[in-house]
């Protein structure tokens, strides 16, 4: 199937309006790039998105992460890779991503934890980030996007 995103009129300009927009507050609000690819990274390891491994691995890269933090981010708790920042940022995003998990879909300490490290307008954006990237992984996924000509405009 054609990717939802570009079938429905409006669809992807909106969506590209709004990564514009949260990438935009990510950047004004301080958060590094390199947080904000490690959102999209690990979002879409959960998720099983291609197209978004793809596309984030390589953000990843242009955004100075090292092949230690890409090759441990599905362990990111157990490698010395990450800092609190980032730490803070992939509990969130996990809390996020997988809402249906546990009984209290982002766990207090959690969300207190992300907000001890991003002021409101920072952490505003990394929420943002997050509801984005499943956004984006939900619909290539349910419409059988691969990686490969999908993300082979954003080689360069």
């Amino acid at each position: 199937m054609t990717n939802p995103g570009v079938s429905v009129p409006g669809a992807m300009d909106a969506l590209q309006a709004l990564s514009k927009a949260a990438n935009d507050a990510a950047h004004t609000a301080g958060v590094p790039r390199a947080t904000i690819e490690l959102i999209g990274l690990r979002a879409s390891q959960i998720n099983g998105c291609s197209v978004c491994l793809d596309m984030h691995t390589r953000g990843a890269r242009k955004a100075g992460l090292t092949d230690e933090r890409l090759f441990t981010l599905a362990a990111w708790r157990d490698t010395p890779y990450f800092t609190d920042a980032e730490r803070a940022a992939l509990a969130l995003t996990e809390a996020g991503t997988r809402l249906a998990d546990r009984a209290e879909a982002i766990p207090d300490d959690v969300y207190q934890e992300a907000a001890k490290h991003f002021d409101e307008q920072a952490l505003a954006a990394v929420v943002v980030s997050i509801a984005l990237i499943n956004t984006w992984n939900r619909l290539n996924v349910i419409s059988g996007q691969v990686a490969g000509d999908w993300t082979a405009q954003w080689a360069n």
